[in-house]
């Protein structure tokens, strides 16, 4: 038998994302419902440069900053190789917004603007899936 505090302190673990996930039984999914994902794929110009990738990921983690991001994920391909995966983009940008307002408003954000203008000379293409509830 677990105490409170111990019981708090597993259950604050088992939340995610500022409670956007709630507590399931272990193993059972959890939907992401009624919100706004954006996702990110770059491609670098110097494609082998770990100085330009590492320039990349230290722009998105500034522009993790702006408010209206609910959770966000910086990545790379995973170890997966089959055909129906791409994998030639070097860094994939996820975030999360309440609604599509909040993500227009990160479109315009002073943050946002700053990163395309300091960091946009470090990829060669973009691409942006952009996701609602599918009903």
């Amino acid at each position: 038998m677990s105490t409170r505090r111990e019981f708090i302190s597993n259950t604050s673990k088992a939340v995610v994302a500022g409670g956007l996930v709630t507590l399931a039984e272990k193993g059972d999914p959890v939907m992401i419902e009624n919100k706004f994902i954006h996702h990110v794929y770059f491609w670098l110009k110097n494609t082998g440069s770990k100085e330009d990738k590492a320039k990349l990921i230290e722009g998105l983690t500034k522009l993790s900053k702006v408010k209206t991001i609910k959770t966000f994920h910086i990545g790379q391909p995973a170890d997966t190789n089959r055909d129906v995966i791409e994998r030639t983009y070097a860094i994939s940008w996820f975030c999360l917004f309440d609604n599509g307002a909040d993500q227009q408003s990160y479109q315009v954000d002073p943050i946002h603007l700053k990163f395309v203008e300091d960091y946009s000379h470090l990829w060669s293409k973009v691409i942006v899936y952009d996701s609602v509830d599918a009903k």
